[in-house]
Order: structure tokens, then C-alpha cells, then sequence
């Protein structure tokens, strides 16, 4: 199993039409194959910085799912809905492996 860590540079003045192109992906993503951990939004600190996270199996199953997404209706219209907005400056991509798992539960103070 990977993450893909997708890190973006937001419109600050844009934050919710991020915020919306985010919930479509929501619904999209995990249909198209991938395992979503969620869409994550400026709240404090950088007002630019966001990120999308998912997991999924490979990089074979990643170029399947992005096949997928580029195909379905849904996916075509949010990326059409960002290019027209304009919310997203700048869009990179990082695959990890979890190196530190199996994780102690977790504590409650």
C-alpha cells in the first residue's frame, strides 16, 4: 500500500471554492478506486497550503484509477470547475510508504 500526498497552493481568497472542489472529490475518488483519507484545508498557519490524501494499492492501480477519474463525467466537470475558478496555483504529488506502523493505541490524557 502507498499514499499519494497531494500538496496545493491555493487562491487564499478561494479557500471555498477549494472547499467545494474538495467534497466532489469526496464523492468521486473513492468510486474511481482509491482509498480516500480526506481533503485537508487552510485553518491556521499558511492560508495557501492544502492537501489531498488517498491510499491505494500500487502505482499500476494508481495509473488504472487515474484512468478512471479522467473518464467519469463527475471527475471531468471538477477539474473543469477548478481550471475555471482558478482556486489552485500550483499541484504536487508525493507517493509514501507508512514506515512507522504497527502504531501503540492510543493514550487519552
Amino acid at each position: 500500500m502507498i499514499t499519494c500526498f497531494i500538496r496545493y497552493e491555493i487562491d487564499p481568497f478561494k479557500v471555498d471554492a477549494f472547499e467545494e472542489y474538495a467534497r466532489n472529490w469526496g464523492r468521486i475518488i473513492p468510486r474511481c478506486g482509491a482509498d480516500l483519507i480526506g481533503y485537508y484545508a487552510p485553518h491556521e498557519g499558511s492560508a495557501t497550503t492544502a492537501y489531498g490524501v488517498y491510499n491505494i494499492e500500487n502505482l499500476a492501480a494508481y495509473e488504472a484509477y487515474r484512468a478512471r477519474l479522467r473518464n467519469t463525467p463527475e471527475g471531468q466537470a471538477n477539474y473543469a470547475f477548478s481550471k475555471r475558478e482558478g482556486f489552485i496555483r500550483q499541484e504536487e504529488r508525493i507517493f509514501l510508504c507508512q514506515a512507522s506502523a504497527p502504531h501503540a493505541p492510543l493514550v487519552k490524557a
